[in-house]
Order: structure tokens, then C-alpha cells, then sequence
């Protein structure tokens, strides 16, 4: 195997009809914390590095639903009409993708367990170096017993019993082949299980009780409810400068702001959302903007900010969290913030999904002392509020 650095595709399965939810809506639309639980998973493969392209395979008649519940998150989302099974809806997207030029591997995820854990994506990233196929399993922790007739009868030794979760991770056409020669009748209820017909070896890897899959009515409590029970707070702070130059415009918090001088950057050196990407990726511990988007990598000259937050925000997504709280401060003698502090929290509440209730913007100078205070340049800080999974 290389050690190259590898790349995924992920196949979103989103077909199904939810019948045994008991809801008129497919339980991929329903509403978790503010979002629909397709939003959630694919929010958490886009906030991968590893993760480079997304195909949500979708059911008869759903592709207005799934536009509405993905517009929040990416404006062309790639849609591939799925079948009557989950099977023949996991083959059209492997199709389309054998059709394109096949990946070098693949990700297939269920959309009805919308809380995917990073560090689940990273084992099964690892396991591909020396396996063509990997399954994220959690151990059967309780006792099992057979029945009949609403009575039970014997145990049943849970010693090598484990649960299987998605993701699943597979070298593309090790999975393609799976496909094409199972036999259509084969009882196989997810797709590693097709391999064991090739004599594949699947590695097992971790995998997390957030990734319970939502299959009855009361799996949408039960996942807001755990959602909210297993979150502790988290805060990050940032600070970011930048220099006032002529020729060019002034962003600030997403808005541009009619000025006499721009910031210079990289970017488009939005120096109020540098310092609020800082703080939520400080309040995730998970480095800093340079980090993600260094200023040495031509492709973010001249990029708007928006896109480095909205990158912050799909990592809290990632990790199950939620956004409760941001706080900013501008640091100039000019342009005033007062004017615009509303659009401006209007703007920031819009790029992170969040109420703007949850979005303080205020200014201050340094009367009239240091480079702000003449005028060199313009200064921010943010505070960042987030819940997280314990």
C-alpha cells in the first residue's frame, strides 16, 4: 500500500422511505437541533479534510426535500437518485462514480445516524493504509436471550457479538466487485457484508454511541435529548490585526464597509472573522486558521472569510456540537461600528446557522494610542462560546 496521503468519497444513503418512524416526513428531513438529520451527516463528512467529495443518494420525489435540508450547507449538492433498497441505491451512486473515474476509496454512511464523530472518520482513514475494508463496531454490552411466544428462552453468549455502524470505509473497486457479483437474493443487510463472499478481511475498528442509528419515533427525543445531556461548554478566544491600505475594500464581520483604506491580507483579511475562526477553533482545540488555511498556499489569495467560518462552524457540526454563543470587538478609530453593527450581526448569525441573539458585535479604540490609534490598522478579538459532546 502508498503512503500517500489519501482522499475519500463519501456515498450519503438517504433513500428510504421512514416508514417505521411513524412520520409523514422521512425521518432523513426531520429536525434535530435546528437541523435536519441529513444536514447533520453530511455536515460531519464535510467537515473531514480527508473527505473530498459528497454523493447523497436520495429516494423517488425527495430532491426538493433534500436541497431544503442541505441549503443551509452547501448551495449544489450532488444528488444521485437512489433505488427500492438501500442496496440499489448505494450502486447508482457507485455507478456515477465508476462512470466519472473511479476514487481510490470510498466512504458509504447511512444519513439516519447524523451524529458521526471525527475520530470515527480518522480510524477508519487509518485502517485503510493496510485494508481494503474497514466498519466502525461497538461491542454488545447487554444480555441477549432468543424467544417465543413473548417468552424468553435461552441466553445467547455475547462474547465476539458486536454492533455494526456507518461509515463504512472500502477501497472503490474491491466494493464495486462486491456489488456486481452478489447475488441479488444474498441476505446481506449492509454492504461489508457483501465481501464475505470475496473472502475479504474487514477490519473493525471503534466505533461511538453517538452513531445510533434513528429507526422509531422515539429515536428524534431520544437524539435531541442526548445530544443536549452530553454537552459541556467550551470556550475559545482569537485575536487577529491587519494593516489599513489604500486600493482595496474593508470587510468586516462579512459586510464590506465604505472606507477610504481596505485591510491587508491573504484573504480578504476580514479581520473580525479571523478572530472569531480563532476563537471556535481554540473552543474545538484544534489549532488555529493558519493551520487550516495557510497564508503560504495560493489558493486562499484573496478568498472570502466567510468560507474560513463557515469551515469553523461545519467542525462544531462535526463533533455533534453546537454554536451557543459568539461575542466580537473591533478595535479602531475608524471606520464606526455603530452604523453597521446590526448587519453586521445579521451577516455573522447568517454564516454560522444560529440565532442572532447568540451574536454580540461592539467596537472600541485605544484613544488614540498605538497603531490603531493612528490609524495603521484595525484589530479584533472574539470570544467563542460552544457546547460539546462530553
Amino acid at each position: 500500500m502508498t503512503t500517500e496521503r489519501r482522499t475519500f468519497v463519501a456515498i450519503l444513503v438517504a433513500a428510504g422511505q421512514g416508514s417505521r418512524m411513524g412520520t409523514d416526513l422521512p425521518k432523513q428531513y426531520m429536525p434535530v437541533a435546528g437541523r435536519a438529520v441529513l444536514a447533520h451527516a453530511w455536515a460531519a463528512l464535510a467537515a473531514h479534510p480527508a473527505v473530498e467529495r459528497i454523493l447523497v443518494a436520495i429516494g423517488e420525489g425527495q430532491e426538493q426535500l433534500a436541497r431544503e435540508a442541505l441549503a443551509p450547507l452547501t448551495a449544489a449538492p450532488e444528488l444521485v437518485a437512489g433505488g427500492a433498497t438501500r442496496r440499489d441505491s448505494v450502486r447508482a451512486a457507485l455507478d456515477r462514480l465508476a462512470a466519472e473515474g473511479a476514487p481510490c476509496h470510498v466512504l458509504i454512511h447511512d444519513a439516519a445516524r447524523p451524529f458521526l464523530p471525527a475520530g470515527v472518520l480518522d480510524r477508519l482513514i487509518a485502517a485503510a493504509e493496510s485494508h481494503d475494508a474497514a466498519i466502525p463496531v461497538l461491542p454488545v454490552a447487554d444480555t441477549l436471550v432468543r424467544g417465543s411466544e413473548a417468552r424468553m428462552g435461552e441466553d445467547v453468549a455475547r462474547d465476539g457479538l458486536y454492533r455494526v455502524q456507518t461509515p463504512q470505509m472500502f477501497h472503490f473497486e474491491t466494493i464495486m466487485r462486491a456489488h456486481r457479483e452478489t447475488p441479488a437474493d444474498a441476505p446481506v443487510t449492509d454492504d461489508a457484508g457483501m465481501l464475505r463472499a470475496l473472502s475479504v478481511p474487514v477490519a473493525m475498528v471503534e466505533g461511538d454511541a453517538m452513531l445510533e442509528k434513528l429507526t422509531y419515533s422515539g429515536d428524534l427525543a431520544r437524539a435531541q435529548g442526548a445530544l443536549a445531556a452530553s454537552r459541556l461548554p467550551r470556550v475559545g478566544t482569537g485575536y487577529d490585526v491587519h494593516r489599513l491600505v489604500a486600493g482595496k475594500p474593508l470587510w468586516l464581520c462579512g459586510v464590506e464597509i465604505a472606507h477610504e483604506r481596505g485591510l491587508s491580507g491573504h484573504s480578504d483579511a476580514d479581520v473580525a472573522i479571523h478572530a472569531l475562526v480563532d476563537a471556535l477553533l481554540g473552543a474545538l482545540a484544534e489549532g488555529d486558521i493558519g493551520s487550516h488555511f495557510p497564508p503560504s498556499d495560493p489558493q486562499w489569495k484573496g478568498a472570502p472569510s466567510h468560507t474560513f467560518l463557515t469551515f469553523a462552524r461545519d467542525r462544531v457540526a462535526a463533533r455533534s456540537g453546537e454554536i451557543a454563543h459568539v461575542d466580537v470587538s473591533i478595535i479602531c478609530e475608524a471606520p464606526k461600528i455603530g452604523p453597521h453593527r446590526e448587519a453586521m450581526r445579521a451577516r455573522l448569525a447568517e454564516l454560522l446557522e444560529i440565532d442572532p441573539g447568540r451574536v454580540s458585535v461592539k467596537a472600541t479604540t485605544t484613544e488614540r494610542l498605538g497603531f490603531t490609534g493612528r490609524r495603521e490598522g484595525i484589530a479584533a478579538q472574539a470570544v467563542a462560546t460552544i457546547l460539546l459532546p462530553e
